[in-house]
Order: C-alpha cells, then sequence, then structure tokens
C-alpha cells in the first residue's frame, strides 16, 4: 500500500477523531442524550468496523475471499454512514462546523474507497489467505487507531443501552406548587434552567412568555408559548403573575478576558433593570420576582457554614452577584416581593459542570481539582425548579435564598460521589498549578475554591428537596438509580458531611 493510501486513511482517521471528541463528547454530549440512542448505535458499529479495516489493512494482505469481505465491510461501512446523517439531521440540529466535517469525511472516504477497493479486488483474484505484513509507523498507527475506536464504539453502544434509564422524569410536578393558569415570564428561557422550568410551567397549563436574545434558540421550547426578543413586546396591559429571572451571559464557558467580565456583569445589568423597568409600566403588577444570582455572592469562605445571613468576601464572583441583586432589589420600591436565588453548582445531564464532567469520569480520567479539599455546594435541576416555583408560591418568602442541597460536600467526595455512579474509579487529580496558570481567577473561583452554603430560608419556610444527598442525585442523573421522591422530614438540614 502507497504512503498515498495511509495519508488519506489517517487523515479520515484524525478528522473522525476530531469529530467523536469535540461534537460528539465536549459539545453536543450525545452519550448523555436519550433522543440519541439510535444515532449511539450506528457510531457503535461503525467504528468497530473501522477497528477491523483498520487491523485488517496494517497488518495484513488479505486474500481471494478474505479480501471480499473486507471490500463488502468498507462498502457496509458507508451505509451505515449514510444511515447516521439521516438519523443525526432527524433527531437533532447539527452545528455547521459538524456538517462540515461529516462532508469532508464523506469525501476523503470516498477517494480512500476508489483507491484500495480496486487493490483489494486484485488480491481477490488469489486463493483465500491471510498474509501477515508490516508497514513500519503505519501499521503501529493502525493499531493504536483501532484501540481508539474499539474503545468508542463499546461506550457507545453501552451508552445506547443506558439511556433508557436516563429520561428525564415528567416535568409538570415541579410546578405543583403554583396556583392554577398562572402569567410567567422567563427571561434567560434557552439556558439550562430556564428549558426546565418552562417545559414544567407549560405542560401544567401555565401561560408562559419567554424572553430570548435569538429565535432560533427558542424554536423547540414547548408551545404553546409566547417569545419574545425584548420586553418592549410586552404591552402595558399585559397579564404577568410573576416573573423569574434567569438571563445572563455564562459565567463558565470560557476565559474571565477583561471583555468577557464586562459581558457577564453588563448582560445580567440590562436585562434585570429591563424587568425593572417593564414592572413599573406594567398596568398590573406581578406579585413576586425571583431573580438569579448565585453563591459566588459570599464570595470565597472556606470552611465557614454559610447560610443566608451571611457576608461575603470581596472576588469577581461576588462583584457580579452584588450588582445583579441590587438591580433586581429596585423591584421592591414598586411594591413587588422580590426573591434572591443564589444558586449553585446546578447538576444535570444536559448542561452545566457536570454534564462537562462525565466524559472524563466515564473514561475512568476523573477525579478531584486540586487537593480536593474545597466545598461544593450543589442542587440538582428539578430541585431547583420546584424551588422556584416555591418560590413563586409562598407569599412570606423573599430576600436572599439559598439555592443549594442540604448537604455540601468536598470536591473529593464529589469525585467519589460521581465515581460510584458512574462505576469507575475517579482518582486523577487535576492539579491545581496548571488551572491556575491557564486559567487565573477562573480556576480559583469556580474550580480549586468554594463555598459551604445551606439553605436555611428555603428549609424554614417548607421545602423538602428531592434529591438532598450526592448519591440520590448522581443515581438519578446518570441512570444508576431510580427517580427520588419529594421527602417529607426535610424541615431541617441533614448532618453536613464531614470536614
Amino acid at each position: 500500500m502507497t504512503d498515498l493510501i495511509w495519508t488519506l486513511v489517517f487523515a479520515q482517521v484524525a478528522m473522525g477523531g476530531f469529530d467523536t471528541l469535540y461534537h460528539h463528547e465536549l459539545t453536543e454530549r450525545l452519550a448523555w442524550r436519550p433522543s440519541q440512542a439510535g444515532e449511539l448505535r450506528l457510531h457503535g458499529v461503525r467504528n468497530l468496523s473501522y477497528a477491523v479495516m483498520l487491523l485488517g489493512l496494517g497488518w495484513t494482505q488479505p486474500q481471494g475471499g478474505l479480501a471480499l469481505a473486507l471490500i463488502a465491510l468498507m462498502l457496509g461501512e458507508l451505509v451505515v454512514t449514510l444511515w447516521d446523517f439521516v438519523e443525526e439531521d432527524r433527531t437533532r440540529k447539527l452545528p455547521a462546523s459538524e456538517r462540515i466535517t461529516h462532508t469532508l469525511l464523506t469525501l476523503n472516504y470516498g477517494v480512500v474507497l476508489a483507491l484500495v477497493i480496486p487493490l483489494l479486488a486484485g488480491w481477490a483474484t488469489n486463493p483465500t489467505a491471510l498474509v501477515p505484513t508490516f508497514y513500519d509507523v503505519w501499521s503501529l498507527l493502525c493499531s493504536l487507531a483501532a484501540v481508539g475506536v474499539v474503545v468508542f464504539g463499546l461506550r457507545d453502544l453501552a451508552a445506547a443501552r443506558r439511556t433508557a434509564r436516563i429520561v428525564a422524569a415528567d416535568p409538570v410536578p415541579l410546578v405543583q406548587a403554583l396556583a392554577p393558569r398562572q402569567a410567567v415570564l422567563v427571561t434567560g428561557a434557552t439556558g439550562l434552567i430556564g428549558r426546565r422550568l418552562v417545559a414544567a410551567l407549560v405542560g401544567a397549563g401555565h401561560e408562559v412568555i419567554a424572553l430570548t436574545r435569538d429565535r432560533r434558540a427558542a424554536a423547540d421550547l414547548p408551545a404553546p408559548i409566547r417569545i419574545v426578543t425584548s420586553l418592549d413586546q410586552i404591552a402595558d396591559d399585559a397579564r404577568v403573575d410573576a416573573i423569574v429571572n434567569l438571563a445572563g451571559e455564562p459565567i463558565s464557558d470560557g476565559l474571565w478576558t477583561p471583555a468577557k467580565r464586562r459581558r457577564i456583569v453588563g448582560s445580567r445589568l440590562a436585562v434585570t433593570r429591563a424587568v425593572v423597568a417593564l414592572i413599573a409600566r406594567l398596568d398590573r403588577r406581578p406579585e413576586v420576582l425571583v431573580s438569579g444570582s448565585a453563591i459566588g455572592w459570599y464570595g470565597l469562605r472556606g470552611d465557614e457554614t454559610l447560610d443566608e445571613t451571611a457576608d461575603g468576601a470581596d472576588c469577581f464572583s461576588r462583584t457580579v452577584c452584588r450588582r445583579w441583586e441590587r438591580a433586581a432589589m429596585a423591584a421592591q420600591d414598586l411594591g413587588v416581593r422580590v426573591v434572591r436565588l443564589r444558586i449553585g453548582i446546578v447538576l444535570a445531564v444536559d448542561g452545566g459542570a457536570l454534564s462537562r464532567m462525565l466524559t472524563p469520569f466515564e473514561f475512568g480520567l476523573g477525579g478531584p481539582f486540586g487537593a480536593g479539599r474545597h466545598w461544593m455546594s450543589w442542587i440538582h435541576l428539578d430541585d431547583l425548579v420546584r424551588l422556584i416555583a416555591h418560590a413563586v408560591a409562598t407569599p412570606g418568602l423573599n430576600g436572599p435564598v439559598n439555592g443549594t442541597a442540604p448537604e455540601p460536600v468536598r470536591n473529593a467526595a464529589f469525585a467519589q460521589a460521581l465515581g460510584r455512579a458512574l462505576r469507575r474509579p475517579a482518582v486523577l487529580p487535576a492539579p491545581a498549578a496548571p488551572l491556575r496558570l491557564a486559567l487565573g481567577a477562573f480556576a480559583d473561583e469556580l474550580l480549586l475554591k468554594g463555598q459551604r452554603v445551606i439553605p436555611a430560608a428555603a428549609l424554614a419556610s417548607g421545602f423538602t428537596f428531592t434529591y438532598p444527598t450526592l448519591d440520590e442525585a448522581l443515581g438519578d442523573i446518570v441512570g444508576a438509580s431510580k427517580p427520588g421522591r419529594p421527602r417529607t422530614d426535610a424541615s431541617q438540614p441533614r448532618a453536613l458531611a464531614p470536614a
């Protein structure tokens, strides 16, 4: 086989690896999307076919019937790929970069077939035999690539079977605390929390107005729903019973450059001030504004146990949250009850910090950040949506409310719990020094330090958690256990995890 053929083969391998790692794992996270079970099966079959082809071409010269079998396998892989393209278009929206990659893969594979099949056809004229051969570094690369595609192929087949266990529960019960037929404005409706909240509200028969910057991003929100791109599109006589303000530039999706910091702060202030301006001009003002914030309000406080009465320590996260909350509190002067929801690490399979951890942990590459001694205050996505509904429906609840589960854990304990849920070891730490060098303050505030927060106000108001412990939450999210049920005995926080 010529160097040209091998070069094209490994161009195919490189593009396929990029497609798998960047699109399938990092951005689309297909292994954790129940809707993609069919696509995962096709990927698994295709990857295992690639392994056979790589080993067959890299270490042997198949003769006779074996050469014909390899031709059939290569043509069959082409059929599987075309079938996969149809399945992808049917079940999800492909980003432009993935479509371009698929086009290049198809063209390159066509050239490979045009060069390899005549070679195999010539070998097919010989008596059936498997002649060992060695193509120097190409054979070694074939072995390495074959191991990679086998690992991902078997994982995709296993993930396809797992999808039946991670189907999201019916969202409607999450908002059962609300009175019937409420009119709710949700900003940030296309984010992780907003999507689940909107699904619950619409499913329960409430009237939802969703604010989004991009109508295309809201195209798959459930109907019936009213989508607006500006609060100016809401008339003065519109009925709005409650507002849930979640909009803002994502804080953990990039380096905190000066421009990124300005967007993080500016986006939150702009939307919140627009919400207050809307409230001021409505003929009938809403009863409550539940405005997002974060436990970053407390700053970095080490091992201190923090409830809503605690003060904060200065850092960028605290600056963001203080200004955000101050903007929301202006609605109090208009006679509106304001709940400032200080949200912790939201656990969900389809977004947020946990979703970015699943792939390395699933492959046994997970572990604590740094020494793993810092605290993580977390909450299951469904409990957070229930808490938002509870805040809307509870007239006596106002001011700061911690949106965290009753049992914060240290980062090392979190890593161990995720490893247990996935049945994988979780012993490979991410060293602190490289993280600080690469990410600066981002690493300290979001990865290497944290807050030990308890939801005192929520518990005192009668809220109960469906997932009060980390093992229960992670077991539900990754399909390792049956969904939990709301507890009736959580009027007080459980004992905190050992220090």
